[in-house]
């Protein structure tokens, strides 16, 4: 089967841990590959970020990133992509014109929005994945720049206009039912984790012979790191390491990281607070089995990818009851979930796994035993299945041309 994944603003090749560089670009990449590994074409349409890459980039037997120029082919915030949605629609035309896939799944509001039109003159399924609902980041973080009517519209229209949605929590199917979306045309399909994170391999270097508190992911407000970095405060002598934001160790100009180093000047932790920037996966996975515990405390989060990792890697986890981590974790059996913006009993949880040996190691086996169920090979079949019921349902349409 041929597949159309489209990603506008995270690219699979993008490196991780900058403010629009996550979970997203795990999950597409990754399933990508997984998809591509039970014999689909896949083909991965994302926005060009540099002059010096190439339109087509092979990443792996049947699995091709085109990039599509919209905009100035430079890195932009994804605000900033949607004012040129239109030229990667119309991108996305010319190139389905040419090579029509079996079926098209979006990713994020933008990618849906580029793709419904031209999926649909050609008479291809649209299936739309969300990542994060802008009703729950209204909602979940009121503190935040409002979202565009745009995007409001947007979402709308994607939920009565995609053939089918696959959501990754149980929180955002019963979010889309409130906006009217129909429940038998939503799946639960939860993200995965991939193989680089397993209970061996390498380790990240350990200098100092006192507990290991590791962070990963962006270090955007709603992560949480802030009230990571304030809870080990509960804690005599661990170190917190955090792995995102800018690659190499040129941290000065990234504002990030100038609001994490004044919280731990503020509490007067910076001696135990280190930041290892941009991560690729190998790095991160390294990291991660180099951990005591991970911590994982975001204000909200509507998957969350990083938990599963952790437990993949027999890392018992400490993070916060929202989103997609309740799905997940399974509180006091794989980790410890607490209220989110609440830095004291976030420390309190992660000094009690620190402080005992023996329970830590009970949640690090279960964890590792709840994460199979998360392998792509796993989510990819059945991600598949979706896509083969629409192929089958629309059946073989007569040839279409689209002006680009």
């Amino acid at each position: 089967m041929r597949v159309a994944l489209v990603s506008v603003h995270a690219s699979p090749l993008a490196p991780l841990g900058g403010v629009d560089a996550g979970g997203q670009n795990v999950h597409v990449g990754s399933l990508a590959k997984a998809l591509a590994a039970l014999g689909c074409q896949v083909t991965v349409h994302t926005r060009r970020t540099s002059a010096e890459a190439r339109r087509h980039v092979a990443v792996g037997p049947g699995i091709v990133i085109h990039h599509i120029d919209a905009g100035p082919p430079v890195a932009l915030p994804k605000e900033e992509v949607a004012a040129h949605l239109d030229e990667f629609s119309a991108g996305l035309s010319q190139a389905w014109t040419t090579n029509r896939p079996a079926v098209v799944h979006a990713h994020y509001w933008l990618s849906g929005v580029a793709a419904a039109a031209p999926a649909q003159a050609l008479n291809v399924p649209l299936v739309q994945t969300f990542h994060t609902l802008g009703s729950l980041k209204r909602r979940h973080q009121p503190d935040s720049a409002p979202d565009s009517e745009s995007r409001r519209a947007a979402e709308a229209m994607l939920v009565n206009r995609a053939d089918h949605l696959i959501v990754t929590s149980e929180m955002e199917m019963e979010e889309l039912v409130a906006m009217g979306a129909k429940r038998e045309s939503i799946t639960v399909i939860p993200s995965g984790v991939d193989e680089r994170f397993t209970t061996w391999g390498p380790q990240a270097p350990r200098s100092k012979d006192i507990p290991r508190v590791v962070s990963l992911g962006r270090l955007v407000a709603r992560k949480g790191v802030d009230d990571a970095i304030r809870a080990l405060a509960c804690h005599p002598t661990a170190e917190l390491v955090i792995g995102g934001g800018p690659p190499g160790d040129d941290f000065d100009g990234d504002a990030d990281v100038v609001r994490l180093r004044a919280v731990a000047g503020e509490m007067n932790l910076t001696h135990r607070v280190h930041f290892a920037g941009a991560l690729d996966r190998d790095e991160a996975a390294a990291l991660v089995r180099s951990a005591d515990v991970v911590v994982c405390p975001p204000w909200f989060e509507p998957f969350g990818i990083v938990p599963l990792e952790a437990m993949a890697c027999g890392v018992p986890v400490v993070g916060t009851e929202v989103g997609g981590l309740i799905d997940t974790v399974v509180q006091d059996d794989t980790g410890v979930l607490v209220p989110p913006r609440r830095p004291d009993l976030l420390g309190a949880a992660m000094k009690d796994l620190l402080d005992d040996p023996a329970r830590r190691e009970r949640l690090a086996r279960a964890g590792s035993r709840r994460s199979r169920r998360y392998r792509w090979e796993r989510i990819a079949g059945d991600t598949l299945s979706i896509y083969e019921q629409l192929v089958d349902q629309r059946g073989e349409p007569a040839p279409v041309t689209i002006s680009a």
